[in-house]
């Protein structure tokens, strides 16, 4: 009998257990997340964001939530509670994650593509508004042809500016260097991109992101950014997480450039520029 009652009691320990774990896990995660936003929005107050507001929210909805757990607990018992707490922490991954989901690699990673057209300001000028329409056009079904074959998620555009994830660095380089290659062959299979050639400088990086709304946020995503502010046309810049990443890769040719500092990013940052290899 003493035997019985002490399996039992382990048993309800475990499962005790492991509630409190799930609750400690979520609140880590909801504080990781105010603190992603937070240095998102001090990185760069130029990057799309959803309010400061919803960082307070998503504090308040971890602490909503333990605060449900430990009412569950006492009113309906362990089991019950662990039961409900699962399905909870599967709806709320589920949502929670939502685009990420569909493009992060198995680490939970993303790889950020940011693009843009090199002097647009002035080729929008010298063309017209209705010419520079047209020709976004053409710049716009050539890079999302090359994103789909390359399985990218496009998170946005601005203008003649692209916000593109991918599972892997490998198919966002990838991706990367079909686009420079059909912009520079010398048989452009579009007339207007062969009347008018452009130049498209390209930033990459490689990290977690937050997904709010089918927006993407973070650190990362502003590292991503701030990378290829600093190419230049016809150029695809990545951070040394990509380089290092892919240094045994017999595909790719990194070239050491410039080592700059971001502001609000802490440290000094090495850029590395690629090219296919021959």
């Amino acid at each position: 009998m003493l035997t019985s009652v002490a399996v039992v009691l382990g048993v309800l320990l475990c499962v005790a257990a492991g509630v409190i774990a799930w609750l400690v896990v979520q609140l880590s995660r909801q504080r990781e997340r105010v603190a992603e936003l937070s240095a998102a929005l001090e990185a760069d107050p130029g990057l799309p964001r959803s309010p400061r507001a919803s960082a307070v929210q998503t504090a308040g909805l971890a602490m909503r939530t333990a605060m449900d757990t430990v009412s569950r607990m006492r009113e309906r018992g362990v089991r019950s509670t662990l039961l409900a707490s699962i399905d909870d922490f599967t709806r709320w991954a589920l949502e929670d994650r939502g685009e990420i989901a569909r493009v992060a690699g198995p680490d939970g990673e993303v790889t950020i593509f940011f693009s843009d057209i090199e002097s647009s300001t002035a080729l929008n000028s010298e063309l017209g508004d209705e010419q520079w329409v047209k020709l976004l056009a053409a710049h716009d079904r050539l890079l999302h042809t090359y994103v789909e074959k390359h399985r990218g998620l496009i998170v946005k555009s601005q203008g003649d500016g692209y916000m593109v994830a991918f599972s892997t660095p490998e198919l966002a380089l990838g991706a990367s260097l079909d686009i420079q290659r059909a912009l520079s062959a010398k048989r452009q299979r579009s007339r207007r991109l062969r009347r008018t050639p452009i130049r498209v400088r390209i930033g990459l990086h490689t990290g977690t992101a937050i997904e709010k709304e089918g927006d993407f946020f973070g650190r990362n995503v502003a590292m991503a950014a701030r990378v290829a502010s600093m190419a230049d046309g016809g150029e695809i810049l990545v951070s040394s997480d990509i380089a290092e990443a892919l240094a045994d890769s017999a595909d790719f040719v990194f070239t050491e450039e410039d080592t700059v500092e971001f502001k609000g990013l802490p440290g000094a940052h090495r850029l590395w520029s690629v090219e296919a290899a021959k």
